[in-house]
Order: C-alpha cells, then structure tokens, then sequence
C-alpha cells in the first residue's frame, strides 16, 4: 500500500470510467463519497477541500487528462502533498488508481498525515464504490 513517502491504492469498480470520472469531478458527487469543494477537472483551478475536524484544505489541481487522469496540490501551506487519480477501463468496468505523495515523514504533522491518511483512504474508495451503486 505505502512506499516512502508515498500512499498508493487501487480499486475496481464496476461501473464505466465516464462515471468514475464525474463522480472524482463533480463537487456535489465528491462531497457525497468525500469532501465538500469547488473541484474541477482544469489546470490551476483552486478549490478548497472541507475535511471537517481538519478543517479547509486548499488545494490547485496540477494536471487533466480528460476521463483519464486528475491530480491536484492538496493541504498548501501545511501538508503540501499532491492526490492523483488515474483511471483505466477494466472489462466493463475502471480500476481507479489514487497516489497520494509528498508527505514529509521527518514532520510530526506529516508522519502523523501519512499514517492517517494510510489507513483511511481505503475506507475513502469504498465510499466512492457505494457512492456510484446509489447512482445506477
């Protein structure tokens, strides 16, 4: 799961890309499975990310491949990490690959981020996955 300062995952869904798409760029969709915020699939494009107890996390996104690929600065200014999405069609469905990199492990915030976040993002996918079997 976890290389260095970096968290990677994968996950098949069973649904097509365009739908794991909007559900990664839609904000009403992202806040269902994630966090409330402005995001959108455009180069320089700042939002901020509402993660409740840790508060507004700005973030920029940083590169768009249209149905393909999304990534974006995440916690500016305090984390400074980078969330990557990429999606490949899989059969009739997407294996969604999310690396979330960056983590500065010599900080206690960022050690303390990286083993968080280590174990929540799996939890994250699976409420994407239960996000998209609502919307059949």
């Amino acid at each position: 799961m976890t290389a260095d300062d970096t968290i990677s995952l994968d996950k098949f869904l069973p649904h097509p890309p365009e739908r794991v798409w909007h559900a990664l760029t839609d904000p009403e969709t992202h806040a269902r499975w994630w966090a409330a915020g402005d995001v959108r699939p455009v180069v320089g494009h700042r939002f901020a990310l509402d993660m409740g107890n840790w508060g507004s996390q700005p973030c920029e996104v940083t590169a768009v491949e249209p149905g393909r690929l999304l990534s974006y600065r995440f916690a500016e200014g305090t984390l400074d990490t980078a969330v990557t999405w990429r999606l490949e069609p899989e059969g009739s469905g997407t294996r969604l690959f999310l690396t979330h990199s960056g983590f500065d492990l010599g900080s206690p915030l960022g050690r303390q981020a990286y083993d968080g976040m280590g174990r929540g993002w799996p939890h994250v996918l699976d409420r994407l996955g239960a996000t998209l079997d609502e919307t059949v």
